[in-house]
């Protein structure tokens, strides 16, 4: 079949080509209109439970996490020049488009009581433009004696100062929001430049958008890199421009391809997909190496080109194809999860690296056969001194020292083992950015001054109309603030309560001792108050507040909200947190007649990451499965099958000690390290024994002297297919995320384990399967040598055949 496929490509290679370069072309249009993806939720799948009551809670009281804070750290805040220009900060920023509404301190409100109307009345509290210091004071210690606004606004042991801009919610889903968030940064920096006070910005908007900026970014200079650096590899090897060209050419194809595929299936760049490109420049290289390795290598033995050109197709197509295939696998499995992030990634890896082989097939053999046959200095590479001494060592490992090979492979699996006991599971939010950078100093500064940023939503159901507003329960929403304000990684609640608590205080002449839940006493004199005045220059400022103390509850007033702002704890003390808080929870609210839920941006975010990391998990066992299956239609032997694992289960385990005792967490990034790694690395199982198998004919059936021909031969190009792959996957050890350069790193150790693995260990267990057939076919010998002495004896009897013998 191969052959026949040889002579079809040879015999029709301009048609060939040029259907391949207008594809290319066409491709390259759909590739023109690649997005960026704003998204984040996709990596939760829309039937998780978490999720389902996620979009319950949004249907109720809109989505969360639109929040982009601001905050200002410094000791001269109520100076009058300071505060005034903060003042225009926030006008500012409320003229950005998007920018819905600015919570600060200049916008704050107080709650005055009108006896004669018997109603409460909204005021500003810094109006117009004070230009006298001491009113300013005044009116600070006003604010300053309003709990309401102690820390959800200000943290009055550090100084510091927060400001919260909510953004529209529909342009967070749209590319426009780059613009929005750079034009707060901007505004923010400005401010900053001002006064020689650094600026801390965040939010989900905010940390969302810089992200997928980066992701863009990284993925164009990844491609650069890993085009430049597999050029200049190539050229080192094989000394030939055209060689380099051709290879290039290859995987710049394949990347229209990749991106084309994104856009024509609906999807756009996540951090996930945006690898693919990259991936696609790695992983195709080695395709045109292992082609021009034999084409050289056939060409070097009878200087037929022809000829050369079919044999490489003959024999090259068939390991090509299965090690694009256990790749493809690798990668494809993630289609089978549930999460979306995971699924696309899984769909467009797994497909383009099958395309890239179909490229690689068309275009090379077409290609080499319109150039000039290959000179010396082109195939110069396979007498490389260097390469030479180096596989003569491995010989040397294989036949002379094998025992010394068990035994260091067997010490390395033993400290590999008792690193991965020291593995665990944990996600952040800000996992994958840098410790130094901005963003992540940033997040910790809100952290330490607003105990966190990240939203967490408690829905409280009564289960009865009305029920929020009944005293008892607002006393329980009390207790419930007041459980999670107490805890070190949770800010103060915000809820309903708080705004009630506030109306109290204003009943009382404004006095902080009263900023309490009214009880029945209270009830009955304040009620009347609760219905706030609207008219007159208040209006406004009493619509802001009875809008706030309505965004708690639901339009029946059955269900109740507490917002949380945290910490990013990370997905493994999130939920013991939780737990812990739980029991407390319950004694508050009677299960029976309340229903609590917890909910959020946050637990979204972190049950997305704990889903990845299970998907990946199980896709790394379905791909392991289905490779499997691969080598035994490749092989048909169980015994091979054996043979070809081990030197591949090696490399998994020794990463996974690494990252035990390197302290790296199991998380996606890291995780989807085994199922890239292990799709790739049997590639060199793959090339390696198919080699052996095609060569052990022409050894006489010789397992040493075969062995030893394999490992010179297509050790070779296993050696420079592993270090274009290492230093391939090592540009990824650049990203500026942490998840990224830690898939780089890992990656390129794993592969390079495989290469020693694959040319040592495998070789080994080859040669000691040598033994079982020698034994075998001595064994048989023995038998036949018994059949003969026993046709001798009935022959002397003059028996006719063995069964009257028997008789």
């Amino acid at each position: 079949m191969w052959q026949r496929l040889a002579g079809f490509v040879l015999k029709f290679r301009l048609p060939l080509l040029i259907a391949l370069l207008a594809a290319t072309a066409v491709m390259g249009y759909f590739a023109s209109k690649v997005q960026l993806s704003y998204e984040s939720n996709k990596a939760i799948p829309t039937d998780n439970p978490k999720y389902q009551e996620y979009l319950e809670f949004t249907k109720l009281f809109g989505q969360d996490g639109n929040m982009v804070v601001l905050g200002v750290q410094s000791d001269s805040f109520f100076n009058v020049g300071f505060f005034n220009d903060y003042v225009q900060l926030n006008n500012d920023l409320k003229k950005v488009q998007y920018v819905e509404n600015v919570l600060s301190v200049p916008v704050a409100i107080n709650l005055l009581k009108n006896d004669s109307t018997r109603k409460l009345a909204a005021q500003p509290l810094f109006k117009g433009d004070i230009k006298n210091q001491v009113v300013l004071d005044s009116l600070s210690n006003v604010f300053q004696n309003l709990p309401f606004y102690k820390g959800l606004l200000y943290n009055p042991d550090t100084h510091a100062y927060l400001m919260m801009i909510s953004v529209n919610k529909q342009v967070m889903a749209t590319k426009g929001r780059t613009k929005v968030v750079n034009d707060i940064m901007k505004l923010g920096d400005d401010f900053g430049a001002k006064h020689h006070t650094q600026v801390r910005m965040s939010g989900l908007p905010l940390i969302r958008t810089i992200m997928a900026v980066m992701v863009a970014n990284e993925m164009k200079m990844f491609l650069v890199l890993s085009f430049v650096l597999t050029a200049l590899i190539l050229f080192v090897f094989f000394r030939s421009l055209g060689s380099v060209l051709m290879s290039m050419v290859v995987v710049a194809m394949g990347v229209v391809w990749s991106v084309a595929t994104i856009v024509l299936l609906g999807y756009k760049i996540t951090l996930l997909t945006a690898l693919i490109p990259p991936l696609i420049v790695v992983i195709g290289i080695p395709n045109c190496v292992y082609f021009l390795n034999k084409y050289h290598t056939e060409y070097a033995k009878d200087q037929n080109k022809t000829r050369a050109l079919v044999h490489m197709i003959q024999r090259m197509g068939i390991v090509t194809l299965f090690t694009n295939l256990t790749a493809a696998i690798g990668f494809g499995v993630f289609c089978f999860t549930k999460s979306s992030l995971l699924k696309e990634f899984g769909i467009v890896a797994g497909l383009n690296i099958m395309l890239i082989f179909l490229i690689s097939f068309i275009f090379l053999p077409a290609v080499l056969s319109y150039l000039p046959a290959p000179k010396m200095q082109h195939t110069s590479y396979m007498n490389n001194r260097f390469f030479r001494a180096f596989l003569d060592g491995l010989n040397a490992l294989v036949f002379k020292y094998r025992p010394i090979v068990y035994i260091g492979t067997a010490i390395m699996i033993i400290v590999a083992v008792t690193g991965m006991l020291r593995l665990k599971s944990e996600g952040f939010m800000l996992d994958d950015v840098p410790k130094e950078d901005r963003l992540y100093l940033d997040l910790k500064f809100f952290e330490h001054n607003f105990k966190g940023i990240m939203p967490l939503e408690i829905a409280v159901d009564t289960k009865k109309k009305n029920g929020v507003i009944n005293l008892q329960t607002l006393d329980k929403l009390d207790q419930l603030s007041k459980l999670f304000a107490v805890q070190q990684d949770f800010a103060q609640p915000l809820s309903v309560v708080q705004g009630i608590k506030f109306a109290k205080q204003a009943y009382y002449n404004g006095d902080s001792t009263n900023y309490a839940v009214p009880n029945s006493f209270d009830i009955g004199f304040l009620a009347p108050y609760l219905r706030m005045k609207n008219t007159g220059n208040t209006s406004k400022e009493a619509a802001m507040f009875t809008k706030l103390v309505s965004n708690f509850m639901d339009s029946t007033r059955q269900v109740a909200r507490v917002s949380v702002n945290m910490a990013d704890v990370g997905s493994r003390r999130l939920p013991i947190l939780l737990d812990s808080l739980k029991p407390k929870v319950n004694e508050i609210f009677d299960t029976a007649h309340y229903d609590v839920k917890y909910t959020g941006s946050t637990v979204i975010f972190l049950e997305g990451s704990r889903f990845i990391i299970d998907g990946l998990m199980e896709s790394i066992l379905l791909a392991f499965i289905l490779i499997i299956f691969c080598m035994l239609y490749l092989f048909r032997s169980f015994k091979m099958l054996i043979i070809s694992l081990i030197p591949n289960i090696i490399p998994l385990a020794l990463t996974a000690g690494v990252m035990g005792w390197a302290g790296v967490p199991l998380k996606p990034s890291t995780v989807l390290v085994f199922s890239v790694a292990l799709g790739i690395a049997i590639d060199v199982t793959i090339r390696f024994l198919v080699n052996f198998k095609q060569e052990l004919p022409h050894h006489n059936l010789d397992i040493s002297a075969t062995v030893k021909q394999t490992i010179h031969e297509t050790g070779l190009s296993i050696v420079y297919t592993s270090l274009i792959l290492f230093a391939g996957f090592m540009i990824f050890a650049f990203s500026q995320f942490g998840g990224t350069k830690a898939l780089g790193w890992l990656t390129s150790l794993t592969l390079m384990l495989a290469m020693i693995t694959n040319l040592t260990i495998l070789p080994a267990l080859l040669l000691w399967m040598e033994k079982g057939l020698i034994k075998k076919a001595q064994k048989k010998q023995l038998w036949n040598t018994l059949d003969d002495e026993e046709d001798v004896e009935m022959s002397k009897l003059g028996l006719k055949d063995r069964e009257e013998g028997n008789k």
